[in-house]
Parts: structure tokens; sequence; C-alpha cells
């Protein structure tokens, strides 16, 4: 080979090794420009999201949005926001004030032990009731203003009871009794009563609701939300010192057994209350 092709082969050889180093520089180039571009659309993305989450985070709740909202009042109420659910003959000589929550297990054993004798005594004109609702185990403070985190159940069982009493007394007594049924009633640690369609299943199990598309639809739209929270309300900043369930008060006076605690079989009831009526 001659000096001059050496040279020239040399030369060619420069020039292919100067094009690949362009082309390999280039190829990096974009490669970088693509990932600043990927970082910088992630960034977005995530500052997206984050934002998102921040204003989700910040959301009132359902329930925190009804505090201000005009309260709807079932039928067969009276008082402030239709707060005050008394129950019974006109004749009858006093009233029994049954403090509970939806979701209270207490409450269940009271119900399925002493229920049945209470709708008795009302029936038979023995006295009225009048049922003050709390939702306090779905961790709510409301006299604070305050909704709790650790469920909706009362809230939404309560509300169910305010269609049921729109529909009548005696539906929304047979509803309260197959609320806190064997059958029906969940674990405290169990939220069940938030779902509707639960709720609208236990209804099915009351002649009077059975099928009621106008109690179904309140259930559903959440007619008496308002309501619920309204009555929970009046629980906490009743008068009566009353602050678990069940509590029973009549003449402002709570009814206790002889060791202090509520009445949970029929005899220490009807003790209770035969002693306050005579009183």
């Amino acid at each position: 080979m001659s000096k001059r092709n050496s040279q020239s082969s040399k030369s060619a050889a420069r020039e292919r090794l100067r094009q690949e180093r362009e082309r390999e520089a280039k190829r990096a180039r974009t490669k970088r420009q693509i990932t600043v571009a990927a970082t910088v659309v992630g960034v977005l993305a995530a500052a997206g999201g984050i934002g998102y989450a921040v204003v989700q985070a910040n959301k009132p709740s359902h329930w925190e949005a009804l505090k201000d909202d005009k309260v709807v009042a079932p039928a067969n109420t009276t008082g402030t926001d239709g707060t005050t659910v008394v129950i019974g003959k006109d004749s009858a000589p006093k009233t029994l004030k049954v403090y509970e929550d939806p979701r209270c297990p207490v409450c269940a054993s009271f119900e399925q032990t002493v229920g049945s004798t209470v709708e008795k005594d009302v029936e038979a004109g023995k006295y009225k009731i009048q049922f003050v609702g709390g939702t306090f185990l779905d961790g709510d403070s409301l006299d604070k203003g305050e909704i709790g985190s650790n469920g909706e159940g009362s809230k939404s069982a309560m509300s169910a009871l305010g269609a049921a009493l729109n529909v009548s007394p005696e539906a929304f007594l047979d509803y309260k009794t197959a609320l806190y049924s064997a059958k029906w009633h969940p674990q405290e640690s169990e939220d069940k009563f938030k779902g509707d369609g639960y709720l609208i299943d236990i209804a099915d199990s009351v002649p009077a609701l059975k099928g009621n598309a106008k109690f179904q639809n309140a259930v559903k739209n959440g007619t008496y939300d308002a309501w619920a929270l309204a009555m929970s309300k009046t629980f906490d900043t009743n008068k009566d010192g009353v602050s678990g369930t069940p509590s029973f008060v009549m003449d402002g006076k709570m009814l206790t057994t002889s060791g202090g605690n509520p009445p949970m079989t029929v005899a220490d009831f009807n003790t209770a209350v035969d002693g306050a009526l005579k009183g």
C-alpha cells in the first residue's frame, strides 16, 4: 500500500470516528432532553395529584356539609327542627324519655329483652315515650360542631328512623325494633348501618315499610339527614345529665337499678318505672 493510500485511509477512519462521536453525542443530548421532560411531567403530575389530594382532604364530608342545612322534619314530630318525638296516648300520665344510639350494642340488648314490654305499656297508656337519639358512636360531638371519623351508621340509621317516623309512629317503633334485633343489629365495630341498601333490607321486615317507595326514596336521598344531626345535637345538649345509652328519664330523674345501672331486665325495668310513676 502506498503512503498516500495509507494516509487517506487514516483520514477516512478519523472522519468516521468523528461522525460516530457526533451521533453518540446527539443521542445523549436527546436522551437527556427526554429525561428532563419526563421529570417535569412527573413533577407536574405529582403536584397535581398532591393538589387534588389536598383539595379532597379539605373537602367537607357529606355530614359536615349538612351542619348548616335547613332541616326537613318528619311528620309526627314537634319542637325545634322536629326533634321532639313523643309517642303514646294523650291520656298517659307521664312521659318516659328513652335515650339511645342506633349502633349501641347495650341498647340492642335492652330492646331485645325489654322492648316489647315498653311497647305494651305505651299501647296500654301506662306512659308515653319520648325518643332522643344520639350518634356519639360515630365519633361525633355535635354540641361542639364536630363530626367524627368512627363511622356513619348511627347518623344514617337515625335518618332512616326519621323516614319511618314520617310514615307513622307505629312504623317508627317497629323499625326501631328491627334495627336493634339480633338478626339485623351489627357488632359495634361494624358500620353496616351506613349502607342505604342494608337499612332498606331491614325495613322490608316491617309491614308498613316493605316496598314503601316513599320511605326508600327518603333513605336514598338523605331527606332526613339534617334532621338526624339535629336530633343528635338534642342528645348532646340534653339537660337530663345523660351521657351514655341506653338511659331512661322520667320527671327529670334517671331510672336506675339499686346498683345505679340502667334497668336491663323486665323485672328491673318495671320496678324502676312503677316507682317513677308513683313518685
